[in-house]
C-alpha cells in the first residue's frame, strides 16, 4: 500500500510498546494518530536497549516487567490498522526479538498486520543480506540510521538498500530530549540529498514545536520519541489525551503541501 508525506513536515511518533500496558499504547497511538501523525513507529521493548536513553529504556523495562513480546507488538499493529488504514506503521526493534521468532515468520507476520516497514536499530546495512531479501518477498520497506559519522560511501550504501524514507540521526550518542539541535544534523541531510531521492526523516532528541518547525525547513519528516515517551512517563492516568495534545502542539507550526512517497 502506498503511503505519503503529504505534508511538511510530516511527524513520525514513537512509541514503547507495553508501556505501561499494550491497551494504553493502543489508545495513545490512536489519539496520535487522530491529532494528526503521519507514520507512527512500534517500538519493541528490549532488554538491552544500547541506543536509547533513559527515558526509553525505563519505558522498556517496564514493558517487559508486563511481558510485551513482539508477538504482541505485532497483534497490536493489526489492531491499529483497522483504524488507520493511511497512516504509515513502522516495526522498531533490535535484531534479536526478530531472529527468536525468525526473520520469514516476523515478515510475513507483519505483512498480513499490515505493517508497512521496519527498522532495525542494530542490523548494519553491510549484514543486512537476509533480512532485506525476506522484506523484499513481503512488500516491506527496509528503513535505515544513517549518521552524521557515516562516510558517504556507506550513505549510498544504505540509500541503495532503504525502502520508504531514510531515517538521519540528528547527533552521535543515544535517543533523548535536547534543547538545541546539532549542527550536524543539517549537514547530514544535505549529504543525503545528494544520494537519494528518498523522504529524509530526522530524529533524535526533537522535542518541542520550535525544533519540529526548525526541521522541517531542512527535512522531509520529522521523528520524535523521547518526549512522547517521557509525556506517557508523566501523565498517568490521562496517556492518550496528554499525547494527543502534544501532537497537536508540535503541529500547530505552519506546513505546505508535500506529497513524498513512501
Amino acid at each position: 500500500m502506498p503511503l505519503s508525506f503529504y505534508k511538511k513536515p510530516a511527524l513520525v511518533v514513537y512509541v514503547t510498546c507495553g508501556d505501561p500496558d499494550l491497551a494504553t499504547t493502543r489508545a495513545v497511538v490512536l489519539a496520535a494518530i487522530e491529532a494528526g501523525a503521519d507514520v507512527i513507529e512500534l517500538g519493541v521493548p528490549f532488554s538491552d536497549p544500547v541506543a536509547d536513553g533513559p527515558v526509553i529504556q525505563r519505558a522498556s523495562e517496564r514493558a517487559l516487567k508486563h511481558g510485551t513480546s513482539l508477538a504482541q507488538v505485532l497483534t497490536l499493529a493489526a489492531e491499529v490498522r483497522q483504524h488507520a488504514q493511511s497512516t504509515g506503521l513502522i516495526v522498531f526493534s533490535y535484531l534479536n526479538p526478530i531472529l527468536r521468532m525468525s526473520m520469514e515468520k516476523f515478515c510475513r507476520v507483519a505483512r498480513h498486520a499490515g505493517v508497512d516497514g521496519v527498522l532495525v536499530t542494530d542490523l548494519p546495512v553491510e549484514e543486512a543480506g537476509e533480512y532485506l531479501r525476506a522484506m523484499k518477498e513481503n512488500n516491506l520497506a527496509p528503513v535505515f540510521l544513517a549518521a552524521p559519522t557515516s562516510p558517504d560511501a556507506r550513505l549510498k550504501r544504505i540509500a541503495a538498500a532503504s525502502r520508504g524514507f531514510i531515517y538521519a540521526v540528528s547527533r552521535t550518542g543515544v535517543t533523548g530530549a535536547r534543547q538545541k539541535l546539532a549542527e550536524d544534523a543539517q549537514k547530514l541531510v544535505k549529504r543525503l540529498r545528494r544520494v537519494t531521492k528518498l523522504p529524509i526523516a530526522l530524529g533524535f532528541g526533537i522535542s518541542n514545536a520550535e525544533q519540529f518547525a526548525e526541521v522541517g525547513k531542512f527535512a522531509d519528516a520529522v521523528v520524535v520519541g523521547s518526549a512522547i515517551v517521557e509525556t506517557i512517563e508523566k501523565n498517568r492516568g490521562c496517556e492518550a489525551a496528554a499525547v494527543g495534545e502534544f501532537v497537536r502542539e508540535l503541529l500547530a507550526v505552519s506546513s505546505q503541501p508535500s506529497a513524498k512517497t513512501l
